[in-house]
């Protein structure tokens, strides 16, 4: 049996059509998956996404333990609060999980995918070697929701007026505790927003104040259709372990300074780099028919009479640009167009630098 949130029983009220999810009841949606992204990009929408695993990382060796985990360098979190977003790789170089950090009072908050959970804590516990003040703590009693959209701040401070005090003055990246709950300006989505950690036993009432609020349930569907419109990748699709960040336009999230850092995977990922990476990911907008879809083989043309292969990593009808897009793995010297094979057909796209859509808005030419 799939494990529930503290949301399930929300979730059949609201009529959400159910599906197991990394070994857990999710929604899909609660009707119309399209009626669910648009509230996003035009108001605000929340989803439950408790179903993520929450760790907390406490003691004096917290900042080493992390510095050598994760590509991206902890030691830049000065500020209680801050948040960046990492990678976590094996010694290949290839991307065991990307996640985000928190910085708190006494160590660092992390927050993984739910499909992940697994690996990730035997990864975590496995490279505890070495570091003797140090805590590793599961968080499962607490439930985590995502308010998004424009609206999204304003509207929990209507419900949880409270909250105003946490909420005022965040930055981007940047989280607050108040009392038991802790409110980031984080997302998914593309689009302004919170990501709010909450005591379970008391997840259930802020949701139903805020469906009362006029706030979207959103599900899972809505969820990829957004964050693959902003350009952001989803773990197992867009990367895994078998692909470096430097192929799966994560080359920001490594922290290359200071050079004595020795990350795990910094000795593969400087390899890489000195042979030159074969491959990128960017963004594709199809120009003829059809909807491009993971796994479609994506065609380029590499220059002197020289043709070469990529693979649709995701695809999907986009809501906002009615249009089809994808991110796509190709090689380093694609150029501006492609031919992607829709059934059998080479169906001509454009290539673009991620993303395609920032706060509701096109951003490519």
């Amino acid at each position: 049996m799939a494990k529930r949130t503290a949301l399930y029983a929300k979730h059949l009220e609201a009529n959400a059509k159910m599906v197991d999810f990394a070994g857990w009841d999710m929604p899909i949606h609660y009707g119309s998956q399209i009626q669910e992204h648009n509230a996003v990009r035009e108001k605000s929408g929340m989803f439950d996404v408790s179903h993520m695993t929450i760790v907390d990382i406490n003691g004096s060796d917290a900042t080493d333990y992390l510095q050598q985990l994760l590509a991206n360098d902890v030691a830049r979190l000065q500020e209680k609060g801050k948040a960046l977003y990492s990678a976590m790789l094996n010694q290949d170089g290839g991307v065991i999980d990307d996640l985000i950090v928190y910085k708190t009072d006494n160590g660092y908050r992390l927050v993984v995918n739910s499909a992940t959970r697994t690996k990730d804590l035997e990864w975590m516990e496995r490279n505890l070697r070495g570091f003797g003040n140090l805590s590793l703590t599961e968080r499962p009693e607490l439930a985590m929701l995502a308010v998004q959209g424009p609206e999204a701040i304003s509207k929990v401070k209507l419900v949880k007026p409270e909250a105003a005090t946490a909420i005022d003055g965040l930055k981007v990246f940047q989280g607050r505790s108040q009392a038991n709950w802790f409110f980031a300006r984080t997302g998914y989505t593309g689009e302004d927003g919170l990501e709010i950690m909450i005591p379970e036993a008391e997840i259930a009432d802020f949701w139903q104040a805020l469906q009362e609020a006029d706030v979207q349930p959103c599900g899972l569907g809505a969820r990829d259709t957004l964050r693959l419109e902003a350009g952001m990748n989803l773990y197992g699709n867009d990367m895994d372990e078998t692909i470096s960040p430097l192929q799966a336009a994560m080359g920001w999230t490594i922290a290359w300074e200071p050079t004595d850092r020795a990350f795990i995977g910094r000795d593969a990922l400087e390899a890489e780099k000195d042979a030159g990476v074969a491959n990128k990911l960017v963004g594709l907008v199809l120009e003829g028919r059809g909807v491009m879809r993971s796994h479609q083989k994506v065609l380029v043309d590499l220059g002197n009479g020289e043709q070469g292969e990529g693979e649709v990593t995701s695809g999907t009808f986009s809501p906002t640009l009615q249009n089809s897009i994808a991110m796509a793995r190709v090689p380093k010297a694609t150029g501006e167009t492609c031919h992607v094979d829709i059934r059998g057909k080479q169906v001509p796209a454009r290539v673009i630098k991620l993303p395609f859509v920032r706060n509701g808005k096109k951003v490519y030419e």
